[in-house]
């Protein structure tokens, strides 16, 4: 299957496919949805027939091979994808002859795209119900079910079949002719009546305020706008008497659905049987031709509470419970990785690249210990948890100073900044730095107000290569930025003595090589100063964001601390223009956790990293050149070359194999420097296009190595 993001492109294919599917007569169509895309990170998807490594990502013309749709919005802040909020009301809408296993392999794939596209930690899933299925089965129930989807919340609504209609009590045709009896009649409002939408609107937001203690979802205006904006699908009705309003609701008409909302009525309304009067005329007049009317939800507080008055009232006029069940899936699980091929995998299961959660279970109990310690303290910032771990860092590192600070990129910010303050450096002078590092060393060398100068890496080990220093240094480079790329550290000898012959300043990217060794000295502790990230992943992560800056310097040291401090080293007191870069109390504790144990853990990556070198004996794939001494290398990552990096990544995965590349588009080819995509680095270009990270994590054990080495072994393609 191929995942492709849904656009405006794709319009006219989403809704013929809506109209044709097994269970899309419940989703509102693409113009009602894309309406809302400024208010929503519309995050919807598409997915065809075919192969997910072809790197096809364009949907074909038309409905050719289109399998499903997805619709879908992110809430960044939670890192939550809804298939259903502000966007439609249900979860995967699939073709008519769609199998189980093709359902599994499809949700397993929309999952993935949004753990690994996204960086989403949870999918709120809420399936279409059975009744609005023209084929019902709920193989995407299933497919939840493999996810190892919990129950998030429970709701009622009730439907009338209008084709197959239950038959209409006598108390409610009673109310209803009640209601005519007392000359009560209804009115479509048009959508240019915005005084007669103000008073409903004020009627439904008094009556909800009074009985249930909440307020419409939709504003006024919004409902207004909509109305404009959607007048056959947006409408309102109103019950009246004597030209006063006395109960109405908002009906939102899908293809073959029409859903009625925002249900009101006063205290006259409800006397004289005016909602009776109002659902008879929809059911029977308004909407008689449609497959279905959906009376909208009667429950409250994730279903914990039952508005039996109303459920009795809707049910009254052949109406019929219906569940909405809301589930929710935690896109970190392994069982996401096993839902389509878990049995074809026998007992093997899946290696993943790195396990977070089974690294930090395994600091259990003292990690939790550690939190609490901090959380009963009472003093979350700057505090004792900070000043531990930044004097256990600098005696492991052996630097005379450690400061802690918001995460690696700040790191290096900050001692650009500070260097700024204290040398004099000008606005755009330069730092040479190497074009295949992560972006972030690039970005930070250009927050600092300088001038990233790009030089080749070595293709013997992928680290800056000191023999094209001297063609890159001009009168107004001031630093080089050496980056311990993967976890093997530069060589810096021949960078200390080109930049001390220059009067350069050597500052260090450590964020990959923490503990890593070089002639006696440890990374960090090689050049003037050195930036550290703490990120989760890293060889010893926090959990979350985090980072430090090492140095002998004692003024470099205090002016850092002042610049992550707003620029100040008394409250009050801004000496610098600073920022705000600190490491909360939480993660410093979690950090003097983790770091007794970073040299065994290495020493783990190492043991692995020689099972991999040792035991790969595939012409097809370049493995990375060990250094003599393996202390100078740490394996945040083991990276090896293949010129058919995404048939090697495919041949992994259908063998339960996760890798990742490390890293896909250098940072001169992204579209966040356009000044330098017509640059050319054919080296670092080339690292780019073949490079991929297998799994390293030190809880990965022998057995598991040995499958992966034979997995590489085994792969074959022509060139």
């Amino acid at each position: 299957m191929i995942v492709v993001p849904y656009s405006v492109n794709y319009r006219e294919a989403w809704d013929g496919f809506v109209r044709q599917s097994k269970n899309g007569t419940f989703l509102f169509l693409r113009d009602f949805m894309d309406y809302h895309a400024d208010r929503f990170f519309d995050c919807s998807l598409l997915i065809y027939e075919g192969d997910v490594n072809s790197g096809e990502t364009q949907a074909p013309e038309g409905l050719d091979g289109l399998k499903a749709v997805f619709p879908a919005n992110f809430v960044e802040r939670e890192r939550t994808v809804c298939s259903h909020g502000g966007l439609t009301y249900g979860g995967l809408v699939m073709e008519a002859e769609i199998t189980q296993q093709e359902v599994l392999g499809i949700m397993q794939q929309v999952m993935q795209y949004y753990r690994d596209m996204l960086q989403a930690s949870t999918l709120v899933y809420k399936p279409i119900p059975y009744i609005y299925s023209a084929l019902p089965a709920g193989e995407d129930l299933y497919a939840l079910f493999r996810a190892g989807a919990r129950l998030r919340s429970r709701a009622v609504s009730s439907v009338v079949a209008l084709r197959n209609q239950l038959r209409m009590r006598t108390l409610r045709q009673r109310q209803a002719k009640k209601a005519l009896d007392n000359n009560f009649y209804i009115e479509r409002l048009v959508e240019s009546d915005r005084e007669g939408l103000h008073t409903f609107w004020q009627l439904l937001t008094d009556v909800l305020m009074t009985h249930h203690g909440v307020r419409p979802v939709h504003s006024e205006e919004e409902i207004g706008l909509l109305m404009q904006r959607f007048p056959r699908e947006i409408k309102v009705f109103l019950v009246k008497h004597e030209e006063r309003t006395t109960a109405g609701c908002v009906v939102f008409v899908c293809a073959q659905v029409a859903h009625v909302q925002y249900i009101a009525a006063d205290d006259e309304g409800r006397q004289f049987g005016a909602l009776d009067l109002l659902f008879r005329h929809l059911i029977t007049e308004r909407y008689k031709q449609m497959e279905f009317l959906d009376f909208g939800i009667s429950t409250e507080r994730e279903g914990h509470w039952l508005n039996t008055g109303l459920i009795f009232q809707k049910e009254g006029f052949g109406g019929r419970a219906v569940c909405y069940d809301c589930y929710e899936v935690d896109l970190a699980s392994e069982a996401i990785d096993r839902m389509a091929n878990g049995e074809a995998e026998g007992d093997e299961g899946l290696v993943r690249f790195l396990h977070l959660k089974a690294i930090n279970d395994s600091f259990e109990p003292r990690l939790t210990q550690a939190m609490e310690a901090v959380m009963r303290s009472g003093w979350y910032l700057q505090g004792e948890a900070n000043r531990r771990f930044e004097a256990e860092f600098a005696r492991y590192c052996g630097t005379r100073h450690c400061v802690l600070v918001g995460n690696g990129m700040e790191a290096l910010v900050l001692v650009l900044r500070a260097y700024k303050e204290l040398l004099g450096w000008q606005e755009g002078d330069e730092v040479v730095v190497p074009a295949n590092t992560f972006i972030a060393s690039i970005l930070a060398i250009r927050e600092a107000g300088l001038t990233p100068v790009l030089c080749e890496p070595s293709m013997q080990d992928y680290l800056i290569d000191p023999d094209r220093l001297p063609q890159l240094v001009t009168e107004r480079t001031r630093a080089i930025m050496p980056v311990h790329l993967y976890g093997q550290v530069c060589d810096m000898e021949r960078i200390g003595t080109f930049a001390r012959e220059h009067g350069l300043k050597v500052v260090e990217d450590a964020a990959q090589a923490h503990g890593a060794l070089y002639r006696g000295r440890r990374a960090g502790h090689l050049g003037d100063a050195a930036g550290f990230s703490f990120y989760p992943g890293k060889n010893i992560g926090a959990l979350g964001d985090a980072g430090c800056v090492t140095t002998d310097d004692d003024r470099l040291a205090e002016v850092v601390r002042m610049m992550g401090n707003y620029g100040s080293a008394e409250k009050y007191v801004n000496r610098y223009k600073g920022l705000n870069s600190r490491t909360d109390e939480l993660q410093a504790a979690v950090l003097s956790v983790k770091l007794p144990r970073l040299d065994a853990d290495n020493d783990r990556r190492r043991a692995i990293a020689r099972q991999y070198s040792e035991g790969v004996q595939n012409p097809l794939i370049t493995l990375p050149t060990l250094p003599a001494d393996i202390r100078e290398h740490v394996f945040y990552v083991y990276p090896v070359r293949c010129p058919a990096r995404e048939k090697l990544q495919q041949h992994l995965r259908e063998r339960g194999i996760q890798t990742l590349i490390h890293y896909p588009i250098p940072p001169h080819r992204q579209e966040a420097f356009r000044e330098w995509n017509d640059l050319r680095f054919p080296i670092t270009e080339r690292i780019h296009r073949e490079i991929l990270s297998l799994p390293i994590s030190p809880l990965l054990t022998d057995a598991q190595v040995e499958r992966i080495v034979r997995a590489l072994n085994e792969f074959n393609v022509e060139l």
